[in-house]
C-alpha cells in the first residue's frame, strides 16, 4: 500500500541505496539521485572488481527498480539540478553523499602531471572495464582522462583498503614497480599492551595488494615511517620522481629526521591518504549545518539536520567508514525519515478533517 507521500534520496551508494530500500518498503516513492553516470556510488566505481563484482551490484539496483524505485543518474544535486526544486517537489530529502573530499598533499610539484587522488585511478580504471565489457569502448572511452600504471614506476602514498585496491590495480595494469609510503611505523606481528582488545587490533598483516606485489617483485611493497617532502618533474611537467624524508613519531605527532632524505623514480604516483568530508557544494547552498570535521551535523540515530524535512546518513554525517556502517546508518536514517512522513501525513489529515467539520454541507448541496 502506497502512502502517497515523496522521499528523494541524494547518494546511490550503500547508504543511499539501503535507505531507498527501506523507504520504498515503507510504501513511499522514493527517486534516488546520482552524480555520475552509474547507479551504486562507491560500489560500483571505488570498489575494484577483484573485491566486488559489478554484476553483483546491478543485480541489486535492478531489483531495486522493479520494487519501484527510481534512479536518475548524472544528475549533480546543486550543479545541474535545483536543490530547492528538488525539495518542493518532495516530502522529505535524505542526504546520502558519502565522504568524497579526497586528502590532499600540498608540497611542491604537486600540480605535476602523473600526480592523482587515488578515486581518479580507480574509478577512470573501473569505467574502462565496464565499457569494454559492454562493447562500447570504441565509441565512448575518454582515453585522455584513463591513467595507466602499464610500464610504469608506480608509488601509492597511504595505505588502509583503498592504498590496497591502488596496489592490486597497478599490478594488473602491469606495472614496472609499485612501492606503498606509509606514514606510521610497521606495526607488531602481536597486539601491544596499550592496545587491548576490543580495540582495532593494530599489528602488521598482508593484505591482497600487497601479496600480489610479493608474488611478482619479491618484496613486500610497503616502506614504513616515511612523508613525501616534494615531486620533482620533467621538463613537459610530468613527475619523473619524488623526495621523501624519514619520521619518528613523538608526542606532538611525525616529526621529519632532518638528514634523511631519499629520492624514489616515480611516473605515476596515487595519493591515497583517506578523506575528510563530504563535498560542501549542496550543504552550503541548502544552509546545512555541519560538525567540526565539515561533515553533516545530524544525531546517531535522530538523522534530522537543521533543515526541516532534510535527513542525512552514512560517511556524509559519520565521516569515512566502512560499507558496514554506511548500510547500518541508511537504515536507521530511513527509519528516522519514515516517522517523520507518517507524522506528517497525520497532520496533514487532521488539518484536512478540521477544514471539512467547519463547512455547511448544506450550502454545497445544488440549488432546486
Amino acid at each position: 500500500e502506497r502512502t502517497g507521500m515523496t522521499v528523494a534520496v541524494i547518494g546511490s551508494g550503500p547508504a543511499g541505496l539501503a535507505a531507498a530500500d527501506q523507504l520504498n518498503q515503507a510504501g513511499h516513492k522514493v527517486t534516488v539521485y546520482e552524480r555520475a553516470d552509474r547507479v551504486g556510488g562507491l560500489l560500483m566505481y571505488g570498489i575494484p572488481n577483484m573485491k566486488l563484482e559489478k554484476e553483483t551490484v546491478q543485480r541489486r539496483v535492478d531489483l531495486l527498480r522493479e520494487e519501484g524505485i527510481e534512479f536518475v543518474t548524472n544528475a549533480n544535486i546543486g550543479e545541474n539540478v535545483d536543490v530547492n526544486e528538488l525539495r518542493a517537489n518532495n516530502d522529505a530529502l535524505v542526504m546520502c553523499t558519502g565522504a568524497t573530499k579526497p586528502r590532499d598533499l600540498p608540497v611542491p610539484g604537486r600540480e605535476l602531471k602523473g600526480v592523482h587522488f587515488a578515486m581518479e585511478f580507480l574509478t577512470a580504471n573501473q569505467k574502462r572495464l565496464l565499457m569494454t565489457k559492454e562493447g562500447t569502448l570504441e565509441s565512448k572511452w575518454e582515453k585522455d582522462n584513463f591513467i595507466t600504471a602499464e610500464g610504469k614506476d608506480v608509488i601509492v602514498i597511504g595505505g588502509g583498503d583503498t592504498g590496497t585496491d591502488c596496489l592490486g590495480t597497478s599490478m594488473r595494469h602491469r606495472c614496472k614497480s609499485v612501492t606503498n609510503f606509509e606514514l606510521m611505523p610497521q606495526p607488531p606481528m602481536e597486539r601491544a599492551p596499550n592496545n587491548p582488545w576490543p580495540q582495532w587490533p593494530r599489528v602488521f598483516g598482508v593484505d591482497y595488494g600487497h601479496a600480489e606485489v610479493e608474488a611478482v617483485f619479491g618484496k613486500d611493497p610497503r616502506v614504513y615511517s616515511v612523508m613525501t617532502k616534494e615531486f620533482i618533474g620533467d621538463d613537459e611537467g610530468n613527475v619523473k620522481a619524488l623526495v621523501t624524508q624519514d619520521v619518528e613519531i613523538t608526542d606532538k605527532g611525525p616529526k621529519a629526521i632532518e638528514g634523511s632524505e631519499r629520492e624514489w623514480p616515480a611516473d605515476l604516483v596515487v595519493l591515497s591518504m583517506g578523506f575528510v568530508s563530504p563535498e560542501s557544494y549542496v550543504i552550503d547552498e541548502m544552509g546545512l549545518d555541519t560538525d567540526q570535521r565539515n561533515n553533516i551535523h545530524a544525531v546517531y540515530g535522530d538523522f534530522r539536520t537543521n533543515v526541516e524535512g532534510v535527513f542525512t546518513g552514512g560517511d556524509c554525517r559519520r565521516g569515512q567508514s566502512l560499507v558496514v556502517w554506511a548500510i547500518n546508518e541508511g537504515r536507521g536514517v530511513a527509519e528516522a525519515c519514515d516517522k517523520y512522513l507518517q507524522e506528517k501525513r497525520d497532520s496533514s489529515y487532521d488539518s484536512s478533517q478540521q477544514v471539512m467539520g467547519g463547512v455547511n454541507l448544506s450550502s454545497l448541496s445544488p440549488k432546486m
